[in-house]
This record gives C-alpha cells, sequence and structure tokens, in this order.
C-alpha cells in the first residue's frame, strides 16, 4: 500500500510503498476514502523538516537535553546511532480521517466490515491507504454524512474540546483570536452555542469567511474595529472567553486576550503559540488560563487508547471519542458546515506537490482533502480496494529448520524494529559478514519499510506467520515490547527457529512455563535472551585477571536507572510488567555469570512505591549478590558500578569505561575505555549467536542459565509481597 511520508534528517516528501498494517486485537482496519491536511500543525513539521540541524535543535530544546542525557549514560556512539536513526526515518503524516472498515480485530463488535467510520490519531489515522485504528480512536459516521466532511472529525473534536474547555454559556460574548482551521470551527460550535462571537486575524479572506459561518464581525488583530465591536458587545466590560487557535511566535494573540477579557474571564489555548503572559493584565483582571488537550480526556493515556479502557460517563462526560461522535453528530444534522472550509481536492497520488504548493504560498487554503482510490460514495458503499489485504495464515508447530548448506549465510528475521533494535542490535548484524538480514516484520508499516530502507532487509511485512512458515529463514529475533516476548518465543521454537529474545524472556511464571512447554514439544532449545553484559570485553578481561575463587564472594552491584519520562511504555505494569522484572535480568545474569551459579534464593525490599529495589541474591556455595535498582539518584552519577569481593581480592566495574582488580594492599590490573567508547557487550553476544547458528554449536548462553535468571527476576514481586526469601520457581 501507499503512504505520505517524511525524512525529518533531510526534509524529503514521498509516497512510499509500505506493508499492510496487521489488524491487531481491539481495532479495525481501515481502508481511507478521504484524509484531511492540517494546515497548521502538519505543515508547521514540514517546516521544520527542511531547517538546518542548528535550526531543529534551537526549535526542540526538549530533545537537545534528552540527547544529552544520553550521551552521559550510554556514551557518544550509542547516543549517536539511535539519534541519527530517528532523524533518518520516514515519519507519518496525517491525524484526521474517513474511511471503510475493511477487517475487524478481536474484541471489536460496535463495526462491522463496509462500516463509514471518523478516525482519529497522528499514529492511526494517516495520510494512508490502509489504517490500524483502536476502538478508542474511531466513530461509526451518522448515515448520510458525506465522507469528505467526516474527514473533519479529529478537527473538529480539536475545535469542540477547545469549546468545552471555555465553558461558554448562552448570551455570552467570546473573541476568537486566529481564524485558520481550528479557529474557523471553533466560531461555529460557539454560534451554535448560543454564544455571539467575535474573530480576530490578519487575513482579510479568513476574516470573511468566519463572518459567513456565523461570527458577529471580524477584523485584523490591530484593527480598532475589533476593540470597537468588542466594547460595543458587551457594554465596554470586555469578553467572556478569548479562544486562542493562532500560531507563531508573536506574543500578541496573549497580549490582546488579556485587554479584551472582562474582568475574570476565561483564556483558553487551543493553538501553538507564544504565552509570555503579561503578568500584571493577567493578575490585574485575575483571568482564568486553561489549556486544551487536543481532542479531549483519554489523549494521551495508552491505557484508554490503545487498550480500550473506557472512562465511566458519570465521571468523565467527553472523552476524545464521545467528541468525536458528537461533532460527527452536529455535521450530520447541519449544526456545522465545514464545506465552506474545503479550499482544494487532490488525488492522494499528487500529496508531494499539494504539500509543496502549501509550504510555498502557492495554494492558499484553510482545508485540504486527499481523495482516495476505492473511495466510497455518500452512501457509504465500498468500491472494490485496490490494495489486497493478506489473509491470516495458520500454521502447526514443531517443525525443525532444514540442515544449512556448508557456506550458506545465516538468514536472519526481526521481529520489531524499535530504538533498542535499530540503534544497538541491527548496526552490528550489518557490518557482519556471513549474515542476511532475511525480513523486518512490525505491526506498523512504517517503522517495517524505515527498517527495510536503513539496514537492507530483503524484504518486510506485517505478517508474522508468513515469516515463521518460511524454512529458509534459520532465525528470529523477537524484539518487541515486553509483554509479547514469551508468546513470540514459544511461536518461533515451535516453527523450528533459533530465536534470540531481547530481556526479559517472561513476566510471569506461567509465561516462562510456555516456553519451556514448546521446547519440551518441538525439541528445540536453540534460545538466547538478550542478556548482554556478561559479553562486555572490559567485564571479560576483569573477570579473568580476578581469577577463579576458594572460597564464598559478595558482589554488590548500583544500578542509577533513573527516572523515566512521563508516558514512557515501560510504566504501563498492568501489561508489561514491573520495571525491574523487564530489567533486573540483565543485572542478575551478570551477577551469576561472576559468581559461577544460579541463586538458590531471593529476598528484597523496596521504598514506597517500589520505585528503589534492594535484592539479595543466595547462591549455593554461600555467596551473595546484592543489587540496588534505584530510580532518584543524579543523573550525572555513573549508571552501572559493581564490586566483587573474595579471597582478599576484589573485583571493580565503573559503568563500563573502567574496571579494577586489587590483590593485597595494590591495584593488580586497571583497565580501561575512553566514555565514548563504552561497550556493554551487544557486538560479541550477537557475534556469539551466530556462530551458535552457523555452525550448530551450543546456544552462548545454557538454556538452565536462561531459566533460573528468569525464574529469579520473577521471584522478586513475590519477594517484595512477602517480606521473607523466596525461592525461585525453577529451584524448588
Amino acid at each position: 500500500m501507499k503512504q505520505v511520508v517524511q525524512n525529518y534528517k533531510s526534509g524529503e516528501l514521498t509516497v512510499l510503498d509500505v506493508p499492510v498494517p496487521g489488524c491487531k486485537p481491539g481495532g479495525v482496519l481501515v481502508r481511507s476514502a478521504y484524509s484531511l491536511i492540517s494546515t497548521g500543525t502538519e505543515l508547521m513539521k514540514v517546516s521544520e523538516a527542511g531547517m538546518s540541524m542548528l535550526g531543529k535543535a534551537r526549535s526542540r530544546p526538549d530533545q537537545v537535553a534528552k540527547v544529552m542525557q544520553s550521551v552521559a549514560t550510554n556514551g557518544v556512539p550509542a547516543t549517536y546511532r539511535k539519534v541519527m536513526g530517528k532523524l533518518d526515518s520516514y515519519t507519518p503524516l496525517g491525524y484526521s480521517l474517513c474511511g471503510v472498515v475493511e477487517q475487524v480485530g478481536a474484541g471489536i463488535d460496535d463495526v462491522a466490515v463496509g462500516d463509514l467510520v471518523a478516525c482519529a490519531g497522528n499514529e492511526h489515522a494517516l495520510h494512508a491507504e490502509l489504517n490500524w485504528v483502536p476502538k478508542h480512536l474511531y466513530a461509526r459516521v451518522p448515515d448520510g454524512l458525506a465522507p469528505r466532511h467526516a474527514a473533519f472529525g479529529t478537527v473538529g473534536s480539536i475545535a469542540l474540546q477547545g469549546v468545552r474547555q471555555g465553558e461558554p454559556r448562552l448570551g455570552e460574548v467570546a473573541l476568537v483570536i486566529g481564524l485558520g482551521l481550528i479557529g474557523q470551527l471553533v466560531v461555529q460550535l460557539l454560534t451554535a452555542s448560543g454564544v455571539r462571537v467575535v474573530g480576530v486575524d490578519p487575513d482579510p479572506v479568513r476574516c470573511g469567511l468566519a463572518e459567513r459561518l456565523g461570527a458577529v464581525a471580524c477584523g485584523d488583530p490591530a484593527s480598532a474595529a475589533v476593540e470597537a465591536t468588542v466594547a460595543e458587545l458587551t457594554d465596554g466590560l470586555g469578553v467572556d472567553q478569548v479562544f486562542l487557535a493562532a500560531g507563531g511566535d508573536s506574543n500578541q494573540p496573549v497580549e490582546l486576550a488579556a485587554r479584551l477579557s472582562r474582568d475574570r474571564g476565561r483564556v483558553v489555548d487551543i493553538g501553538k503559540c507564544r504565552l509570555d503572559l503579561p503578568w500584571n493584565a493577567y493578575y490585574e483582571k485575575e483571568l482564568d488560563v486553561r489549556f486544551s488537550r487536543s481532542y479531549g480526556p483519554g489523549r494521551y493515556d495508552p491505557e484508554y487508547e490503545l487498550e480500550g479502557r473506557d472512562y465511566p460517563i458519570g465521571y468523565v462526560r467527553w472523552t476524545e471519542r464521545r467528541n468525536l461522535a458528537c461533532f460527527l453528530d452536529l455535521l450530520a444534522r447541519g449544526r456545522v458546515d465545514v464545506e465552506p472550509l474545503v479550499s482544494h481536492v487532490a488525488d492522494f497520488d499528487d500529496a508531494v506537490e499539494t504539500y509543496r504548493l502549501l509550504k510555498d504560498g502557492g495554494l492558499k487554503a484553510v482545508a485540504v482533502l486527499f481523495r482516495y482510490p476505492g473511495r466510497p460514495d455518500r452512501a457509504g458503499e465500498a468500491v472494490a480496494p485496490a490494495v489486497a489485504v493478506p489473509a491470516v495464515k495458520r500454521r502447526g508447530g514443531g517443525a525443525a529448520a532444514p540442515a544449512r548448506a556448508a557456506g550458506a549465510p545465516v538468514r536472519l528475521a526481526f521481529v520489531g524494529a524499535g530504538n533498542y533494535a535499530t540503534s544497538m542490535l541491527l548496526p552490528h548484524l550489518t557490518r557482519r559478514d556471513g549474515v542476511e538480514l532475511s525480513t523486518v516484520v512490525t505491526t506498523t508499516a512504517l517503522s517495517a519499510a524505515n527498517a527495510q530502507r536503513k539496514f537492507g532487509f530483503a524484504g518486510a511485512t506485517t505478517d508474522l506467520d508468513a515469516v515463521l512458515g518460511d524454512k529458509s529463514i534459520d532465525a528470529v529475533f523477537v524484539v518487541t515490547r515486553h509483554s509479547s516476548h514469551a508468546e513470540l518465543t514459544r511461536k518461533a521454537l515451535l516453527a523450528g527457529k533459533a530465536v534470540f529474545v531481547e530481556k526479559p524472556l517472561a513476566l510471569t511464571e506461567d509465561e516462562l512455563a510456555g516456553v519451556l512447554a514448546a521446547v519440551e514439544e518441538s525439541g528445540n532449545d536453540r534460545l538466547q535472551v538478550g542478556f548482554n553484559r556478561r559479553f562486555a570485553p572490559l567485564l571479560r578481561e576483569a573477570k579473568q585477571r580476578f581469577g577463579a575463587r576458594r572460597g564464598p564472594a559478595h558482589l554488590r552491584y548500583l544500578v542509577n536507572a533513573g527516572r523515566l519520562d512521563h508516558g514512557s511504555w515501560y510504566l504501563r505494569q498492568g501489561t508489561e510488567g514491573s520495571r525491574f522484572v523487564g530489567e533486573g535480568g540483565h543485572f542478575i545474569d551478570t551477577a551469576s555469570w561472576l559468581l559461577g551459579a544460579d541463586p538458590v534464593s531471593v529476598y528484597a525490599v523496596a521504598t514506597s512505591g517500589n520505585d528503589d529495589l534492594h535484592v539479595v541474591l543466595r547462591y549455593p556455595d554461600g555467596s551473595t549478590a546484592t543489587i540496588s535498582y534505584v530510580t532518584t539518584g543524579p543523573s550525572g552519577f555513573p549508571k552501572e558500578t559493581l564490586d566483587l569481593v573474595a579471597d582478599g581480592r576484589a573485583l571493580r566495574l565503573d559503568d563500563f569505561v573502567r574496571a579494577s582488580v586489587y590483590d593485597g594492599r595494590r591495584k593488580q590490573w586497571v583497565g580501561s575505555r575512553l566514555p565514548k567508547a563504552r561497550d556493554k557487550g551487544q557486538s560479541a553476544e550477537l557475534a556469539a549467536f551466530v556462530k551458535a547458528v552457523r555452525t550448530g554449536g551450543p546456544m552462548p548462553v545454557p538454556l538452565e542459565s536462561l531459566v533460573a535468571t528468569t525464574a529469579a527476576t520473577l521471584a522478586v514481586p513475590a519477594g517484595l509481597a512477602g517480606g521473607v526469601p523466596v525461592t525461585p520457581a525453577e529451584a524448588r
């Protein structure tokens, strides 16, 4: 299928061939009929992409701060790969469309194949022929409403949420600053609510349009006529609400809002304009400044948007989905008219030229629509589809992979192509002789296309079953979100593939048991978990210098994990497990490797909220390991420090940059690397895995050790709950 994309590094816009997205549970696959270009938000993004690297940095200081923190934590090379990987990738455009339901995912019963729906979301309602849309980001289109009008659903919801934040009442007077697409809709919604509206915009054409759509009067922000109209309508008291629907760097909108508001009036920010509030003006009138967050309650909440958990109507009357349905109803009943806003309708194939005309000013527009091949007519009856949706394939398991021909390359498939895969794994594999990147599988079509372009995969798809059924593929990498690791690993093992799964292997004991059952059923134990630290060159040399132990040892491992950004999927403990269950296997595996055994008991304590953990592991020979996993440490402190003491000797590791071995009263050995060359073992781990697949030799880490580490990690929550040492499930 085709999708409009942009490369943020080069600014290139193109219509790209990408795989058809999969129809996941909890949502529907929608074939686009019309999608709407946001002439404000999207053109701002297009303009940013055309800036120099310095200009991009100046426009996003928040991202620059994240880059500097990543340099301190991960070093320059890893950070550079991560940043350039993000910049030199195609990103999607679009967030408002109308289309026909093509497939219905499991758990969906409110729409059927062939229904016409309006869709929202900058990750789901894209300028693409097909989109997967979760339940709370679509709404059925009322009978009789034209698809081209229903495509305004998202921007209409944004305007509607802004109006709700202003709490308009019959007879009040409102000022709308900025009469672009959102501003024009706000004018109509306020008018439909019985509010008299004055509009402000420097463009006389937009002012005239707003007056035709219900505004009492409109004018230039510097015009005395605007102030005179406000004075006349309010008896000189000022407007009840001001809606900031303008963009740009000028502070004029917030200054005008203060001047024309009444005492204790409401100022609602809907657009993205400068907000240097003049303190005296806002203080003296005690103005109520409010922000309107996109489409309404639920926006940016993954449990609502992606997991389908609705807010009870008794507590949250208007969610983003209810706003979407409400706006469609207003359109269907003629209370809002979007046809006068449509400046241009372009064929989807002409998308690049359309953006160019908009950016260069050759096309002056309030709203522009893309129309797609095979779009439905006004009755919602779909024309024959132009893009085939692959059928879901079913396949039995248990078949072993065929013997590899001597000298043939190891053919790898990747399931998942997120930040870790593209910055820490794939760059090492693309440089390795004897490796062929066969297929990349993702649920998002564009991420698969990006990985294929950057790393040279022979194919890209969203169909996992097709990859598992491909007998020419030797090994499968599972690099997806934690909740899917165990099931994907189980399927790949049953398909006879060697499997490299990023940590964790499982989130529960039942998931771990399922993986082991797949090993037993298939006879395939070709499994490696991404516990890379035991492969770090500096740590391996330090262990060799330390030498063999005679007596028990004590190991202390401090992990300065730091706080997670708000919205990080790591915080979704209900679906993705706790943060330690996701990451802790790294540190338990490292301790067990250094101590040469698997733990036999786990004791854990935590601070309030379980943010900071202290885990004590006991080993068969009496050795102990204490792992302190903290999130409250300073960002400038090393992320990982480790000490091992036994037999009058000590080993110290400082963040994979410096290592020391002490014997008696003197340092026996010191090893160091430049911080920018910090190596946590990914390259060596991948080399060992590829060699094992190529030669048929043993996996880099015995299965028993992988299972023991996973079981010990899973024992930590039980230990926290009980307050006593716990025996890991696999050691009982």
